[in-house]
């Protein structure tokens, strides 16, 4: 665009000295009678207006030369060739970061596929094997007994009366710390009894006792005093 207005500048500028030379050469173009004076006034004030536009075309087009300038050398700099060790360490971030986003995403869809399962599982429990879990639950976490102990206390005909089934679908499914019950029902017989490790030991794994497995007693033992 700031040629063209060169160009026109330039012609009106031509134009205005041929017509202050000689003024009828523009008769044909120009209606009334032709004088230096109204040649110089037509042809003047193109060649100011095509001069100042000229001058504002230029001025954009130099802001936008500098501004695709800039945007090119910023294009470089980031093409800029990474030397081998640094384009290693780039892809083995990228890699990293890509193993660690597919096993979250891995991840947090396996919990959901596993939730709607479980919601899935749940909506078909019977209501007996509903009832024997939380009665488990109860036993296991405020009375702190053993796993065996409470399936006997589900399914014995003093206890609940649960069927096999419904017993063994409650301690399945059951949330309690055996180890930690085995160490409670420990502290109990030590502080309230006063027995003797060795004593405590042989109560909690006793079949008429507490009925904890062995692994569970020695635990409890052993974090007896802590």
């Amino acid at each position: 665009m700031d040629n063209l207005f060169l160009l026109l500048f330039l012609a009106s500028f031509v134009c205005l000295i041929i017509g202050l030379v000689k003024p009828m050469v523009f008769s044909r173009f120009i209606k009334g009678e032709i004088t230096r004076k109204k040649i110089g006034l037509i042809f003047g004030i193109a060649t100011v207006a095509f001069f100042v536009m000229f001058g504002m075309t230029t001025d954009t087009s130099k802001q936008t030369q500098s501004n695709t300038n800039e945007k090119v050398a910023e294009q470089k700099t980031e093409l800029k060739q990474l030397s081998p060790e640094e384009q290693a360490k780039k892809d083995a971030d990228d890699a990293l970061a890509k193993k660690q986003a597919d096993e979250a995403k891995a991840k947090q869809e396996a919990e959901a596929k596993a939730q709607k399962e479980a919601e899935e599982a749940a909506k078909n429990v019977p209501a007996e094997y509903k009832s024997a879990l939380n009665k488990a639950a109860s036993y296991a976490n405020t009375m702190h007994m053993s796993k065996r102990g409470v399936y006997d206390q589900l399914v014995s005909e003093y206890g609940e009366k649960f069927s096999a089934a419904a017993a063994q679908y409650a301690i399945d499914n059951v949330k309690a710390d055996w180890n930690a019950n085995a160490l409670a029902k420990a502290k109990t017989y030590q502080d309230t009894m006063n027995m003797s490790p060795a004593g405590i030991h042989d109560q909690l794994t006793s079949a008429y006792g507490e009925k904890f497995t062995q692994s569970e007693a020695d635990y409890a033992i052993q974090h007896l005093n802590d």
